[in-house]
This record gives structure tokens, C-alpha cells and sequence, in this order.
């Protein structure tokens, strides 16, 4: 067959304007942020990598109820759900597939072994997330296996004092229900949280419900979340942290997976998961912080509805981690290493009974010996039993031209192995391919940065070229007996993208002025290469998005905040659309009251698979908190 070169031009240009409520930390706060790495330990305004933060003040202004949503707002992260409410998404970063970005809660790996499709269904409510960090380029030294284009790490609240939360929200589209023969679509939510000190522990323990009977047929969606967090400190050198947390999220899948065949499919996915850590300060320079945890997932899903077992798949999985990281203090640097395994298995229907190992090892060294310069440089080695040895160096540099002005270089490599659904899956529509490479990327970025108390800017470039990328196909034809041919897993050789990128956050106003602005612009640039054969159909090669433009207007004036939250993306293979949500709210003492209008224009869009999202969308709410 004659090859076609498939030359993806993405532009992301990315505005977001916000104001700070009487809470918002101003641009110097955002600086001191430590970036959670496990091992070193970097001030966001030291950090020589392209970071994005969504901190908790953004999550309270912006007009979103779901990690999904909120997403949405940041430059360089692709959010294709194929429900609202937090119901299912995937998350790309740069023009990666949603298979190559490693999802963390607090530093621990939570990816999904089955299917990246199930990474976001977190037992986590937003009350009780204090910021989410963006990791932007490989990631693999820092995390290991999975970080092929970046990480998203979700920090919950450090507790610091005794509080009792509620929030209830209501919304409707007042649009007819399809499956009723009276009634408008309409969705609710509640969440509670209460936390509590005492001399060496604190306590957050947190419940989050969403109900909706949809935003068109069989799109009905009902997910119950509750999340703990305990930490134990008996003294300044030592740590001890838990976190529990479960989900049973379950949904209309009109459209999700096999449209138009699948209207009536269904889908429940419940997650478990728990972590247990530690951190002793052994000596004044030398510390370590052990780690267990584990995720399991239990999946089911009804291809011809609940009413019948025909077409009805299970899945159970189950991941256990064990780390130990340590940091070394020097005269010369500070050296990070650590030892991680991995322990996956999944029984299935339709996947059947597979397990594997894996084993890793990292090493990391930071320096400011050298004046006005910083080295950030190591390397990750990882053993697969599937996939056997790789190592994955990587090197930060950071020289700071003046107090204001740094110019940044980064290189490094990453791994991402298949998922068990692409090795074995075995349906009729889709078929695993156990003869799978692994993926393979090499990523090297330079830049620039400014940070100030009001101003933090940058500017970057970089080059990314990822081997034995992994695309489902098949060709765009049916046998002779007229059975449609599978979908199929094959490594077709190399992905290549450059992208430039910029971003500009700005505190327009004195934190003690009446009425206050804050300002973040940023512009990215993508430009990917795939090549495919001809009569070929790709099932995620080329659904990247081409160009995404998001702009965010928040204004605080005493009590009173205005946010508009505006986005336009333009996808490979979908139409256009342009989505401006809005959000009012009045602070009456420790009462907020909001209303929001998501999509206000009432806009027609995809963003993944055959699944129309929502139009118009009226919500109104209160939050309200209370310190005792």
C-alpha cells in the first residue's frame, strides 16, 4: 500500500484570566510551592521543568464539579470525556495518548493495568484536594514506567485546622428526558468534609455523591466517593500517612466504546485503593520514606444493557507497591535514590488471567555548587518480566541570568508498557496483540522563565520522538462474509512532535485593594508527524487536538466573584467548538452561594468516540464551611 505522511499541526493558545478571592494566594505563595517528586524536594520557582498548578483557589472560582472539568483549564492537557459529571474521560498531555500519562495521588501511582480508561474514576471529592500538579515532558526518572509525556499528581489538603464543610449543588438543562414521558434532564450533587487536629495526628474524612438521569438517552449516571486521610506525627523527624479511599461510579455508555451499536450499553466501575506512608529523618542529612499501597478495580460492563447477560464483560484487577525512597544531604548536592516494585494481575472475561512484576531503581543528584546555575540529573532502571531491562537518564539544567531571569534545558527518556487490554483482550470488535513492543520516548526542551512577587513567565521549545508507537487499526474494509475486521494493537514506528509553548501569570492588583484581577496567558505550539498506510483507520493516532484556545475571566469584588471560563478546541477528526461557562457568587460569612451556566451558548460537541456532551447546563449551590 502507498503510505501517506500524516503531518498533525496543533495550535493551544491558552488565556486565563482569574481574580483572587479574600483567600487566593498571590504569585509568591504559587513560587514556594514544593513540587512532590518523592525524593528531591523543588520550590516551584526553582523547578527547571515545565510545571503547571492548579491550585486550590482555581477549584474553588472556576465553574467545574469534576477533576475531569477542572483539567479542561490547563495549557497542554487534553480532556476527552465521554460523560459529564465525571462519569469517564481520558487525559493526554502534549499530544500523547491518554495510555502515556501517569496519574499519582500524592505521590503514589495509581494507573490503571487494565485500561488507561479507568485512570480518572478517583475515589477523591474536590473538597478534599488541595492542589493538582501538571509534570509536562517524560517523566519516567522521575516516576517511572508510564510517564512517556507526563504526570498529573493530585495532592489532597494538608490539615491544619478543625473544620466541618458542606456543599449541594442542583442543576438541569431543562431540556426534555428522552426515556420518560415527562421530566427534564437534571443532575445533583452533595459533599462533606470534616477534619480534625490534636497533638500529633489530624484527620480529613470526606464524601462525595453525584446523581444525573442524563443529558440524552442512556446517559443516566450515579457515583458515590469516600475518601480518608490520617497522618500521625509523633515528633519533627518522624511521619507516618494513610489514605483510603473508594468509588462506585456507574453509567449510561451511549456511545462510548462501539457506536452506534451500543445504545444501550452500560457500565459500573467501582476502585479501591489505600497507601500507607512514612518519613524519618534519620540524621540531619539523610532521610527515607517507605511506601505500600494498592489500587484494586472491579469493571463491568453490559454491551446490550443490564437486562440481559449477552454481551456482558468483567474485569477485576489488582495492583500492590512497595517503595522506599531516601535523600542524602551534601556539601556538593543532595542525592535522591530509591527502590520501587509492582505487582499487577487481572482476571477477566474477555482478558482472561494474567499477572506480571515489575522492578525499579532510581538515582538522582541536585547541585547549586556551580554559581548561579543548577544540575538536576539521574537516571531510572526498570526490569518488566514481560518487557525485560531500560534505563531512562535524564538532566535538568536551571541558570539564573539575574534574580528574576532563568534559562532552563531539559533531556530525558521515558517507557510506557502496553496495557493488559492491548496485549489480550480478545472481543469481537477489538483484539489484543501479546507480540507488543513497548513505547519508547526521548524528549529534550529548552526555555526560559521570570518570577517575581506578581509575574511568573515562560517560554519553551521542545522536540519529542517516541518509538514503537502503540495505535489500534484495522482496515477500512469487511471480510467476505461480511464481518466487520477488529480493531488491532500494532507498534507503527516512530511519533515525532515539536512544540513551543509560553505562559504568563500576572497579579493585576494589591492583595488589599477592594476589587482585585489575576492574569495567566498561555500559548502552545504542536506540530506531530504519524505516518499511516493507506486504507488504514486509526483509532487514536489522529484524534489529538489541533488547536485549543482557553480563556478565563475572574473578577473579586468584596463579596461578590464573577468567573468566565471559556475554551475552543479543534480536534483532528472532530468539528470545532467553542465553550464559555460562567459562575457568580456571593461570600455571606463562612456561606457561599453560586450559580453556574456551563455552556452557555448551548454548543453542539464531541470530544471522544460517537458521545455528544451536554448543552446548556444551569447549576445553582452553596458551600459552607466552618472552623471550630
Amino acid at each position: 500500500m502507498l503510505n501517506k505522511n500524516i503531518t498533525l499541526t496543533k495550535l493551544a493558545l491558552v488565556l486565563s484570566i482569574g481574580a483572587a478571592t479574600a483567600q487566593i494566594k498571590d504569585t509568591t505563595a504559587l513560587g514556594e510551592v514544593i513540587i512532590n517528586q518523592n525524593r528531591l524536594q523543588i520550590p516551584f520557582s526553582k523547578q527547571s521543568k515545565n510545571i503547571q498548578i492548579l491550585t486550590q483557589e482555581d477549584i474553588q472560582r472556576l465553574p467545574n464539579r469534576s477533576i475531569n472539568e477542572l483539567l479542561s483549564n490547563i495549557p497542554g492537557v487534553d480532556i476527552r470525556q465521554r460523560g459529564p459529571f465525571g462519569s469517564q474521560a481520558d487525559i493526554s498531555i502534549d499530544g500523547g495518548s491518554f495510555e502515556q500519562t501517569a496519574i499519582l495521588l500524592n505521590g503514589v501511582k495509581i494507573t490503571d493495568p487494565q485500561s488507561a480508561h479507568h485512570n480518572m474514576n478517583l475515589p477523591v471529592p474536590l473538597e478534599a484536594i488541595e492542589r493538582i500538579e501538571i509534570i509536562r515532558g517524560p517523566a519516567s526518572r522521575i516516576f517511572g514506567i508510564n510517564a512517556l509525556t507526563g504526570a498529573i499528581n493530585i495532592v489532597t489538603k494538608k490539615i491544619e485546622s478543625n473544620q466541618i464543610s458542606a456543599q449541594v449543588y442542583s442543576g438541569s438543562s431543562f431540556k426534555d428526558n428522552e426515556q420518560t414521558s415527562a421530566g427534564k434532564y437534571y443532575g445533583k450533587g452533595v459533599q462533606l468534609g470534616s477534619q480534625f487536629l490534636t497533638k500529633q495526628t489530624s484527620h480529613g474524612l470526606y464524601f462525595g455523591h453525584e446523581d444525573s438521569n442524563g443529558q440524552r438517552y442512556n446517559t443516566a449516571s450515579n457515583n458515590n466517593k469516600l475518601y480518608y486521610d490520617g497522618t500521625y506525627q509523633p515528633n519533627t523527624a518522624n511521619m507516618i500517612k494513610a489514605n483510603v479511599g473508594y468509588i462506585n461510579n456507574q453509567f449510561g455508555a451511549n456511545g462510548y466504546y462501539a457506536a452506534p451499536n451500543d445504545k444501550e450499553a452500560y457500565e459500573q466501575v467501582k476502585t479501591a485503593f489505600a497507601s500507607l506512608q512514612s518519613k524519618h529523618q534519620l540524621t540531619q542529612a539523610f532521610s527515607i520514606s517507605p511506601r505500600l499501597s494498592n489500587r484494586y478495580n472491579e469493571d463491568e460492563y453490559w454491551y446490550l444493557g443490564r437486562e440481559t447477560t449477552k454481551g456482558r464483560s468483567k474485569h477485576y484487577s489488582n495492583v500492590f507497591g512497595a517503595e522506599i525512597n531516601a535523600t542524602l544531604e551534601h556539601s556538593y548536592g543532595t542525592f535522591g535514590l530509591g527502590l520501587e516494585s509492582r505487582f499487577e494481575r487481572i482476571n477477566s472475561t474477555s482478558i482472561s488471567d494474567h499477572n506480571r512484576e515489575n522492578y525499579g531503581g532510581y538515582l538522582e543528584f541536585k547541585t547549586e555548587a556551580i554559581e548561579k546555575l543548577m544540575i538536576n540529573s539521574g537516571a531510572y532502571i526498570n526490569y518488566n518480566s514481560k518487557f525485560g531491562w531500560q534505563v531512562f537518564p535524564g538532566l535538568d539544567l536551571g541558570y539564573n541570568i539575574t534574580e528574576h531571569w532563568k534559562i532552563v534545558v531539559n533531556a530525558g527518556s521515558s517507557q510506557r508498557i502496553p496495557s493488559f487490554t492491548d496485549l489480550y483482550t480478545n472481543q469481537t470488535a477489538n483484539v489484543g496483540n501479546p507480540t507488543l513492543s513497548s513505547e519508547n520516548a526521548y524528549q529534550i526542551e529548552s526555555g526560559i522563565k521570570y518570577l517575581s512577587n506578581r509575574v511568573i513567565a515562560q517560554v519553551g521549545y521542545f522536540h519529542r520522538r517516541i518509538s514503537d508507537f502503540i495505535d489500534w487499526q484495522k482496515e477500512d474494509a469487511t471480510t467476505g462474509s461480511g464481518t466487520v475486521i477488529p480493531w488491532k494493537p500494532i507498534n507503527i514506528g516512530k511519533n515525532k512532535i515539536d512544540g513551543f509553548n509560553a505562559s504568563f501569570r500576572y497579579n493585576i492588583n494589591d492583595p488589599s485593594a477592594t476589587t482585585r484581577y489575576f492574569t495567566t496567558l498561555s500559548y502552545n505550539y504542536l506540530n506531530p508527524s504519524i505516518t499511516l498506510a493507506d486504507g488504514i483507520l486509526s483509532k487514536y493516532a489522529i484524534e489529538s487536538l489541533r488547536h485549543q484556545v482557553i480563556a478565563n475571566f475572574t473578577i473579586n469584588h468584596k463579596n461578590w466573584m464573577f468567573t468566565s471560563a471559556n475554551r475552543f478546541n479543534e480536534r483532528i477528526s472532530y468539528k470545532s467548538y467553542f465553550i464559555a461557562d460562567v459562575r457568580g457568587s456571593y461570600q455571606l460569612q463562612d456561606l457561599n452561594i453560586f450559580v453556574d451556566v456551563q455552556n452557555i451558548f448551548d454548543k453542539s460537541y464531541i470530544e471522544a468516540a460517537a458521545v455528544p456532551m451536554p448543552g446548556r447546563w444551569f447549576s445553582i449551590g452553596a458551600k459552607y464551611k466552618l472552623n471550630y
